[in-house]
Formats: C-alpha cells, sequence, structure tokens
C-alpha cells in the first residue's frame, strides 16, 4: 500500500481538511532558503521572569507527581478570579473551571462531551483550521455560515437563514473572537443581539476568546455575560502571557457541564504537570498585566501595516484584535491565493498563510501575521512590494 492509498483507507474524519492544506502549504515552502516568515500564530515575545522562576522553583521542590485532574484547586481559583474580574464575569468557584492542554484540547473536550452522532455546529467562516477537523472528530456535522459579506462577522439574520437550511439539527455554535485569521471582533451591542437569537433557538455557544487581551480599539466583552447558562468559555495563557509551549488552557462553565466535560478532558489528558500549574498561578495573580505591553506592540503594528498593504492594492478588513491580517490579494493577481502564495515565498522570499486553509470561500485571501518582531514584519512588507512591484513591471512589458 503506498502512501496515498493508506490515507485514503484512513477514517474520512481526519482526511480533506483545510488543515491538511495549512500543513501541506507549510510543509512545501519549508525547504525555501532565507524566508521571511509571517505566517506564526504566537507572540514574538518571551514568558514573563516570575512565571519562569515560580516553574524553576517547583523543579526544585520535586513537584513532578500526579496533579489534580481537573486541575489543582489553587489554579483553578485563580483563573475563576481573573476572568470575573478582567470580563465582568459571575462564575461562583473553582468548580467551574478545567485546566486543559492548551485551548486545542479545550475544543475536543467541549465538542466531544456537546456533541452526538451528526450533531450540527454552527461555525462562522473562514476559521482556525483545527475547527473542522475537531468538529469531525467528535462525530459532528459542520454548519458553515459564510461572513464575508457582513464584514466577517456573524449576525443574527445569518444564524436565522442557516438554521433555516440546515439540513440537521444544529446543537451548538462555535464563536471565536477576536477572530483567526481575521481579527475582527464584536461590540456588545452585537454580541447582545447573538445572545437574543441563539437563546430564542436554545443553542449552546462555545466562546473561544484566547484573543481577548489583545484587542485593540474597544475594551473585551464576554459572550457569557450575555447568556451564561449556555456559554461555554474557552481560553488560556497562550496569547495573553506568551506561553504558547507551556499548553495552559481553560474551560469555564456552569458545573453541570463542567461535571460532565470533565469525564472526556481525564480520558484525554489526565492532568497537566504541576510544574505549569505552579507558573500558571503565578501568571494569572502576579503578570496579570504583560498583555498590556504586548497589545500596544501589535497595535502600533497594525496601524502600520494595513495602510501599506492597501498601497499595493489588497482588500483589507481592518483587525481589531489578535495579531493578524486577513487581506484580498490585488486584482492583478487573480483569485488564487494559493498560487500567490507559493510564488510569492519562491520569488520573494516571504511566507504567508493562504486563506483556502481557513475556508473554502475565501480562496483569494491570505492571513499575514504581525506577531513575530518588527524587524521580520519591516522585511517582509519590503519583500512583499518589491515581488509585486517586480511582477506588475514584468506584465506591463509582457
Amino acid at each position: 500500500m503506498d502512501k496515498q492509498e493508506f490515507v485514503q483507507a484512513l477514517n474520512p474524519v481526519v482526511t480533506k481538511m483545510p488543515l491538511d492544506r495549512l500543513v501541506g502549504f507549510q510543509s512545501d515552502i519549508r525547504s525555501i532558503p532565507d524566508l521571511v516568515y509571517l505566517t506564526f500564530g504566537e507572540p514574538g515575545f518571551n514568558t514573563a521572569e516570575p512565571i519562569k522562576e515560580t516553574m524553576i522553583q517547583a523543579i526544585r521542590d520535586n513537584e513532578s507527581h500526579y496533579a489534580n485532574s481537573q486541575g489543582e484547586p489553587a489554579l483553578r481559583e485563580a483563573a475563576k478570579a481573573y476572568y470575573n474580574q478582567h470580563y465582568g464575569l459571575n462564575f461562583a468557584s473553582g468548580n467551574n473551571v478545567i485546566v486543559t492542554a492548551g485551548v486545542s484540547e479545550a475544543i475536543n473536550v467541549v465538542l466531544m462531551t456537546l456533541l452526538a452522532e451528526e450533531d450540527g455546529l454552527m461555525i462562522p467562516t473562514p476559521a482556525y483550521p483545527p475547527y473542522y477537523s475537531a468538529i469531525k472528530l467528535a462525530h459532528g456535522t459542520i454548519v458553515p455560515v459564510d461572513t464575508k459579506a457582513a464584514a466577517f462577522k456573524l449576525t443574527p439574520a445569518a444564524v436565522e437563514q442557516a438554521l433555516a437550511e440546515a439540513t440537521v439539527p444544529v446543537k451548538a455554535v462555535l464563536l471565536n473572537y477576536p477572530a483567526n485569521p481575521t481579527g475582527v471582533t464584536y461590540t456588545p451591542k452585537e454580541l447582545a443581539a447573538l445572545a437574543d437569537v441563539f437563546a430564542k433557538h436554545q443553542l449552546w455557544v462555545i466562546s473561544d476568546e484566547i484573543y481577548a487581551q489583545l484587542t485593540y480599539d474597544q475594551a473585551h466583552t464576554s459572550l457569557v455575560k450575555y447568556l451564561p447558562e449556555q456559554t461555554i468559555l474557552i481560553t488560556g495563557l497562550s496569547k495573553s502571557h506568551a506561553m504558547t509551549g507551556y499548553r495552559m488552557g481553560f474551560i469555564l462553565a456552569q458545573e453541570p457541564f463542567i461535571q460532565e466535560a470533565q469525564k472526556v478532558h481525564s480520558t484525554l489528558t489526565f492532568a497537566l504537570p504541576k510544574v505549569i500549574q505552579e507558573g500558571a498561578v503565578t501568571a494569572l495573580t502576579k503578570a496579570a498585566d504583560v498583555a498590556d505591553k504586548m497589545r500596544l506592540s501589535y497595535q502600533k503594528r497594525r496601524d502600520w501595516l494595513v495602510p501599506k498593504l492597501k498601497a499595493l492594492g489588497f482588500e483589507v478588513t481592518k483587525p481589531e484584535g489578535a495579531f493578524y491580517v486577513f487581506a484580498k490579494i490585488p486584482a492583478d493577481f487573480g483569485q488564487d491565493a494559493e498560487q500567490f502564495a507559493y510564488d510569492l515565498a519562491r520569488k520573494g522570499k516571504v511566507a504567508v498563510v493562504p486563506g483556502g486553509a481557513f475556508a473554502d470561500t475565501t480562496e483569494a485571501y491570505v492571513r499575514i501575521s504581525y506577531a513575530a518582531s518588527d524587524e521580520d514584519l519591516h522585511a517582509g512588507m519590503a519583500r512583499l512590494k518589491a515581488y509585486i512591484e517586480n511582477h506588475r513591471q514584468a506584465q506591463s512589458k509582457g
């Protein structure tokens, strides 16, 4: 059996997903020398010293034994207090929290808890690629809602239309904001309107708010404020505290749901190391403001980057949070952003992510990350400009 036959023989749940396109693209360009990568979805900052010192001391103290599966009580209490304080929530205790191996595990735990065979899950697109695979792994059915016409935001009208047209019973909606890949977020008025329609149809809401502390032009509002009984909040410390490699995530919800979700979590991961959990307590209690510096840096980069992309002919929806620009490629380059991205990598020495990795409806878009460093962003944009100008000069001569 060759490789292609082997892949085809696999359960179709894990094949032919947008994530495969992303992984394939990254693998294909990896061998190109001297690339500037504007692809990465992780902060270009180091974890704060107090957090690291706590973990080092925990190692010295031999905190090497099994931790509480749901999460150490001190960490769950710290997480409850932190998110209550920052976003005006009212979770009662650490019993409303599960500590997960990042938001990635949190997504899988929640979907496996909520979805029965072929239950529909509504997902605004474009969306973070692993969502699609996670829904399939939970044996759910993806109910996509194309948001391009509404500046990449889900609207109550779009929810009503998707429910009316769905061929399966829709049990839940997965909302991510500020969003990967678009950077859009929602105003309190928009969230309240969405909460009304979710309540009307008794939909569970999975609210992925991992980028909440990287919101630029307004304070972040959690959907939990409007729909506490139906909303499951998933978040973590990867983006807010530059702790991507430590895999620290949280599920926050009402206790009956947490009790059921814990059964799944204890099977998938059992528990995170005590060393990391102690570092997370410090992050939440003694380094709570580390996101402020990062947010200011990202906002400056966004304000520098967006006008330059527009001047080159990209169509850009201005991101309101996270650290991505989702841009439609210039009209004179056609509609195939995957071909554009490959050509840019080979000839321009810049890596960006093709929009087809996020939805079938965004084949003409690319995602550009401004998370890594000012130096990489400036170098990448200089190369991107040169690539586009060279292409246009060649076209005018041809």
